[in-house]
């Protein structure tokens, strides 16, 4: 519908627009308009701001009252700034000043009508030109910063994808992504070995601190390290914007060590030791703990104190270190953040990403809100918006600071299970395994038969390790297809795939410090 007191005048725009296939019902005055607002459908209003009788303004009340969602644009003479930020404050969809021209309206019908599908039309274009260039990349042989721009630009699609609805895109995507993790986990098993024996591989957790959090470090400046336990790259992509409202982000990327998972990543990533090196520098800690799976990462301070003395140091006040378990731990932290202005090093865990991944597999509420990875990324952006976590961001970015953010590990979808032979005492996780003469499939998974070359504690003679590959997860040959139902469609940790191993490494600095 275009509302004009002169609409006559405007009859070749309205053949423009006729022209290519936009139907429009002309009115001369804001009564008739808002009238017919009650009486039809309409997905777009072109409104005088300057009419007799009702003006526009007036009139945009009026249709916002029958249809509060009907997008209006507001065509005027008026360039005062009071009616721009009134119509501005109506929530108009666009602004236009007389006098228009029938591209101008075009464009601006195109741009709210039309803009989600000709996006979707050039995204469909962008994809298969990637999605080609992906395919050639993989004839070609790999380095590890392949991989990364691999898998950054799977992620950035994966977010983009979330936004349409074609299926068989969407598909394409999840089958390149398997084929791309197949190939990664050959590339993982032939290279890792390389890396921890040598210096010349990509960051690793052991290398986060001395690389990323290190040379920031001095007792005139600020730093604020915070690590998300579980957070994956495409996590990570669905709430960057709402950060980089506050920050400049400067975005690296570092590895996982093996296995992925909490014990060994982000003991690795405090200490900046591998888990031998721990056992042989701290006996006393890792052997307390090796008693108990759960309680193996109690010593993240002590390891981080003992990491910055090996550097060389020294810090007054001391560090601080918060672990962050529940929302009611993250509220405290929240109010008490600005305390902490003084202290140079704080290094905070947040395990509310692993909460999510692990409580989804017990509430089918949960499951019902993130069915698949989409939904848990859009459950990651919709808890990160609403949590404590967000407001301790705003409130360190109106402080004079540098924030370094990482995660220990990512997390899989578990799709396919894969037979595991062991005896009672073989570790209990799905991803990864050790024990005495552990066996596995050795198409899904990595067997480490001397887990002292990978920097892996050994416990006995017989000591070795299975890690499930790709979307793999173990499974013992007893009652194998109650169990493989059992685990299916759950997010796990522990494993190799580009979603667990390869994590973002983010340096921030506050837009509008105080």
């Amino acid at each position: 519908m275009w509302v004009d007191d002169e609409i006559d005048m405007l009859r070749p725009h309205i053949m423009f627009l006729t022209e290519r296939h936009y139907d429009v019902t002309p009115v001369s005055n804001g009564d008739d308009a808002i009238e017919l607002c009650r009486q039809e459908h309409f997905d777009l209003v072109l409104l005088d701001e300057m009419m007799p009788g009702r003006d526009g303004l007036s009139t945009l009340a009026g249709i916002s009252d029958i249809h509060p969602n009907l997008p209006v644009v507001m065509i005027t003479k008026n360039e005062e700034e009071r009616v721009m930020d009134e119509a501005i404050g109506h929530s108009i969809a666009d602004y236009l000043i007389k006098p228009v021209n029938p591209t101008q309206i075009l464009s601006a019908c195109k741009r709210i009508l039309d803009a989600k599908k000709i996006q979707e039309g050039w995204a469909v274009r962008d994809y298969i030109t990637e999605f080609n260039k992906i395919q050639a990349r993989m004839f070609q042989p790999m380095s590890w910063e392949d991989w990364i721009d691999i898998y950054r630009t799977l992620s950035e699609w994966d977010v983009e994808m979330d936004r349409y609805q074609d299926a068989g895109l969407k598909q394409t995507q999840h089958d390149q992504h398997r084929e791309c993790n197949a190939q990664f986990g050959d590339f993982i098993e032939k290279y890792y070995l390389d890396w921890v024996r040598q210096d010349d591989g990509p960051t690793m957790s052991v290398d986060v601190v001395r690389e990323c959090v290190a040379p920031h470090l001095s007792n005139s400046h600020r730093v604020c390290f915070i690590v998300i336990d579980c957070m994956r790259l495409d996590q990570w992509l669905m709430i960057e914007s709402l950060v980089a409202e506050y920050f400049t982000i400067d975005r690296q990327y570092c590895f996982s060590i093996l296995p992925t998972a909490t014990p060994y990543s982000r003991n690795a990533i405090f200490s900046g030791l591998y888990p031998d090196q721990i056992a042989k520098i701290h006996p006393e800690l890792w052997q307390k703990s090796a008693r108990d799976e759960s309680s193996r990462n109690r010593y993240e301070r002590q390891f981080m104190d003992a990491q910055l003395d090996r550097l060389g140091i020294r810090l007054d006040p001391e560090p601080k270190y918060v672990k962050v378990l529940d929302v009611e731990e993250a509220r405290t932290v929240s109010k008490k953040i600005n305390s902490y202005y003084d202290v140079p090093l704080t290094s905070m865990v947040f395990n509310f990403v692993d909460n999510l991944a692990h409580g989804r597999s017990e509430s089918e509420i949960l499951q019902e809100i993130a069915p698949d990875e989409a939904g848990f990324r859009s459950l990651t952006r919709s808890w990160f918006q609403h949590s404590a976590l967000f407001e301790i961001f705003r409130s360190l970015s109106r402080q004079d600071c540098t924030v370094v953010l990482t995660s220990d590990h990512g997390s899989v979808l578990g799709m396919r299970g894969t037979k595991a032979f062991g005896d009672r005492e073989t570790s209990t996780n799905l991803r990864y395994k050790y024990g005495d003469h552990i066996n596995c499939d050795k198409r899904h998974a990595m067997k480490i038969d001397h887990p002292e070359e990978y920097h892996l504690p050994v416990y006995t003679q017989s000591t070795n390790y299975i890690i499930a590959k790709e979307d793999y997860y173990f499974v013992y040959p007893t009652q194998f297809h109650e169990y493989q139902r059992q685990y299916q469609n759950s997010f796990q940790h522990g494993g190799i795939s580009m979603e667990e191993m390869i994590l973002p490494i983010l340096t921030m600095h506050p837009k509008h410090a105080e």
